[in-house]
């Protein structure tokens, strides 16, 4: 009798050429993807080269996206790039994006149809688990790791078991994927889900648009969790289609085993704020509304909440007001793609006449990178998804997480506030 799987081992299995996996099993699994950007492909590159390398296995199997310091800040930053501009053209991979093609590469390369369904995808950057929201397999692994697949186009994975996450309902106004993930990292110890895959599942994901999903799988990694996984359903079915590719639904076995299930109702569920310096420091926003903490500056964008549906949603909040006078907001569309439809609807024109900056694709002041950082003292209300000590500039300022339509409402007031009440 066959054992029951969950999605994540049956990806694995199938990538693996077995009927079935456990928790625990070492395979040697060749990727359909690698990913490594401006700041974690030079590292790649250089071992490939000074161990020996002279041809990659499979130039079709490799992504290089510099996102993180462009348009490049200085001439370190320049020449990091610049490593991975004569590494695709001498290694003949076309999926170099370059400045005014780039995007933050964990928002275009699903709206590319880069990535797709049941793929098996590792990427030298934490977040790639943000493809699971497509039912891929996808996690984050070292620039060392990559290497190896340009060696050989394989990687070691160790299977993990999986904590099933049920979710009921339908959002409230103002509410969304960022504050669902928000509120299940602060329910779970992180060290029970370390290196476990977060499966996503129940009557409400049909109410979860795929922008959410991608927040939501995109933050997994912040419980700690080695991936975030939704199943392939109706609304991934015709995700796929629209980039004219074609999938099969798949979803766990109905009797899979978890070691854990968490659930979560939509209808329940308020705006949350994570405050320093950990992401699951989190507060309902009414809560942190009492606190009247100022504002310094906004952040609206990033891989996590760039996408045109978060832009939408800060528009809405900021429609017919302006940024406060002691804030600076900044406003980050996700990719080209994004920026293009956003400029079309007039988002673009919403947020310059609130008096926002608004930016080309970039990571920038998500890793204090550039075009945002903060200095001693400062305070940031961010829709990126990490605030430890020094994230986004000095050792001293202090990043509270939330979603697009908080962050616009904080930049309208001065201080972290409800979108109902600008």
């Amino acid at each position: 009798m066959e054992k029951a799987m969950t999605l994540s081992e049956k990806i694995l299995a199938r990538k693996a050429g077995r009927k079935q996996v456990e928790p625990g099993d070492f395979l040697l699994i060749r990727v359909d993807l690698a990913l490594a950007n401006d700041i974690t492909a030079p590292l790649a590159i250089q071992k490939f080269l000074k161990t020996g390398g002279m041809r990659v296995h499979d130039p079709e199997q490799i992504v290089l996206v510099p996102d993180h310091f462009v348009p490049n800040k200085d001439i370190r930053s320049a020449e990091q790039v610049q490593i991975l501009r004569k590494f695709a053209k001498n290694q003949k991979i076309q999926k170099f994006f370059e400045v005014g093609r780039v995007g933050i590469e964990h928002v275009m390369l699903p709206e590319e149809g880069i990535v797709k369904s049941g793929d098996l995808i590792v990427g030298a950057d934490s977040h790639t688990c943000t493809y699971g929201a497509l039912g891929a397999f996808a996690t984050g692994v070292g620039s060392t790791d990559i290497a190896g697949v340009f060696f050989i186009g394989k990687v070691w994975l160790r299977v993990p078991e999986s904590i099933q996450v049920r979710i009921t309902g339908s959002f409230m106004p103002f509410v969304s994927g960022k504050d669902l993930i928000l509120k299940l990292i602060s329910m779970i110890d992180t060290n029970v889900v370390n290196y476990k895959a977060l499966e996503f599942c129940g009557t409400g994901i049909k109410n979860i648009s795929m922008e959410g999903r991608l927040t939501i799988a995109n933050m997994s990694v912040e419980s700690g969790a080695k991936a975030g996984i939704f199943p392939v359903d109706d609304l991934t079915v015709a995700y796929e289609k629209e980039r004219n590719i074609m999938v099969e639904k798949i979803t766990s076995d109905h009797n899979a085993s978890f070691s854990q299930t968490v659930e979560i109702k939509l209808d329940r569920l308020k705006p949350q704020v994570a405050y320093p310096f950990s992401p699951a420091n989190v507060k309902d926003v009414d809560e942190a509304e009492k606190d009247k903490i100022p504002v310094h500056q906004t952040v609206i964008g990033s891989c996590t909440n760039g996408r045109l549906e978060d832009l939408r949603a800060a528009a809405s909040v900021f429609k017919g007001k302006k940024v406060h006078p002691e804030v600076r907001c900044i406003v980050i569309p996700g990719s080209q793609r994004v920026y293009a439809q956003a400029l079309k609807e007039g988002l673009l024109e919403t947020f310059i006449e609130s008096e926002c900056a608004v930016s080309t694709p970039t990571c920038g002041p998500c890793l204090g990178g550039h075009m945002g950082i903060l200095g001693k003292g400062e305070t940031a209300v961010s829709t990126t998804n990490r605030n430890f000590v020094g994230r986004m500039g000095h050792k001293e300022s202090k990043v509270f997480l939330a979603s697009p339509a908080v962050a616009a409402a904080s930049a309208i007031s001065g201080y972290i506030r409800h979108p109902e009440n600008v």
